[in-house]
């Protein structure tokens, strides 16, 4: 039976290979990170392989301030080139006719306006797109193939989407790597700070709470193969 570090290293093999082939065959690649516990294995196996290809962080306006202050401290330790995108649309143009900000009665155009868009623009000067999501992580991703077409005629490459929380907590304690300041106090998956709440049931149960949503739409735009 194949042990949990022997799964690791057989997976890091996997991601080095892919990138060497896009870069290969003269692709351009760029990462993205929410900057959570669970983000920073990629980032740290990303800084081994290729410290050049460039991560990017969305700074949506509404995020936990310990996560701004994470993401320095992680992009800093590893020596990552970061760089943060944000919507071009004002915060003032996203207040309803109520005064209300638009993520308390239209959640889905609030993340497409404040995630999505700024990825797609990042999207649309690469010809790579490197994501860590994971088919444990819901029901949408556990269907999606590790290499797949995305909007604006990116290619997708799920570097960790075979990996389980066990294999992440490992890489975590093999390589002694930080948590998000916020798990301390009980959260597992940190997003927008209105949109985000300490989990019920699994990880991801924690956000947006009591709305049919499981998704910000980063990854609803996935073409299968």
């Amino acid at each position: 039976m194949v042990g949990i570090e022997e799964k690791i290293d057989v997976e890091i093999s996997l991601i080095e290979s892919c990138i060497q082939d896009f870069k290969q065959n003269g692709k351009s690649i760029f990462l993205s990170s929410s900057f959570q516990s669970h983000s920073i294995p990629m980032l740290h196996i990303f800084s081994k392989i290729d410290r050049s290809i460039p991560v990017y962080f969305v700074d949506t306006g509404f995020h936990f301030p310990e996560t701004i202050v994470f993401c320095e401290k992680i992009s800093n330790a590893l020596d990552i080139e970061l760089n943060v995108v944000s919507s071009n649309i004002p915060k003032i143009d996203l207040i309803t006719k109520e005064n209300r900000f638009l993520f308390t009665s239209d959640p889905d155009l609030c993340c497409q306006l404040n995630k999505v868009d700024p990825i797609e623009r990042v999207c649309e000067q690469y010809d790579v797109w490197v994501t860590g999501v994971r088919k444990d992580q819901s029901k949408v991703r556990e269907n999606f193939d590790m290499i797949a077409k995305g909007k604006k005629g990116v290619t997708r490459f799920h570097a960790m989407l075979n990996w389980d929380y066990e294999m992440i907590n490992t890489y975590i304690k093999m390589h002694s790597l930080p948590a998000h300041p916020l798990e301390e106090e009980g959260y597992q998956s940190v997003g927008c700070s209105p949109c985000t709440s300490k989990p019920i049931y699994d990880d991801r149960s924690g956000r947006w709470i009591g709305m049919n949503k499981t998704e910000c739409g980063l990854h609803l735009g996935v073409i299968k193969n």
